[in-house]
């Protein structure tokens, strides 16, 4: 009977099985750029991201809030940060139900893939490439969600719902970017 556990000489398995020898390669190839990542990722263990203080996300908060009441819309706004976790909502005293969650899902749908709801709406239509996302949990592909970049890094993303269309919603969220980019820029 013949031992199941019994060792394997690489190196001459590798000289009769081209396949072997070259899977073998791979292995060793792998382990050593993870070797050298390990070491390259020791100095890089943390990370240093910038985000919107309370104070910020409340103001351009406001500003989108005000911007819509001027129009006479009656709206929600959310601010998220650049996770998409919610940092700031505010509502106003006739703005729709449906806006708490809405401008919430659009806030974090623009965190999420770091571009205006609009945009994404356009990018996703059926027949498209994308179109599979918007099948996702908490995706929203309808304009009032955008970015805010500082830098050229997203830092956060405001969410408008309750004006009477997508690009009056992101009339009103890009108004409340445009309130903030004093204290944003770097």
């Amino acid at each position: 009977m013949t031992n199941r556990f019994e060792s394997i000489d690489l190196r001459s398995r590798a000289g009769r099985h081209p396949v072997f020898a070259s899977l073998l390669a791979k292995v060793v190839l792998v382990g050593l750029l993870a070797q050298g990542g390990a070491a390259l990722a020791a100095g890089d263990a943390l990370l240093t991201v910038k985000q919107l203080s309370p104070e910020v996300a409340q103001k351009a908060a406001r500003a989108a809030l005000e911007f819509c009441r001027a129009k006479g819309y009656s709206i929600g706004v959310s601010i998220v940060d650049r996770s998409g976790v919610l940092q700031v909502f505010m509502r106003d005293r006739f703005a729709g139900a449906h806006t708490v969650s809405m401008s919430a899902d659009k806030a974090w749908t623009a965190a999420s893939f770091r571009q205006s709801t609009l945009r994404f709406a356009e990018e996703t239509q059926p027949g498209k490439p994308m179109s599979g996302v918007r099948d996702l949990p908490r995706v929203i592909a309808a304009g009032g969600g955008r970015p805010i970049e500082a830098s050229g890094a997203v830092v956060g993303a405001i969410g408008v719902s309750g004006a009477p269309g997508g690009e009056a919603d992101d009339a009103c969220a890009q108004a409340g970017i445009e309130a903030i980019l004093a204290d944003i820029e770097l």
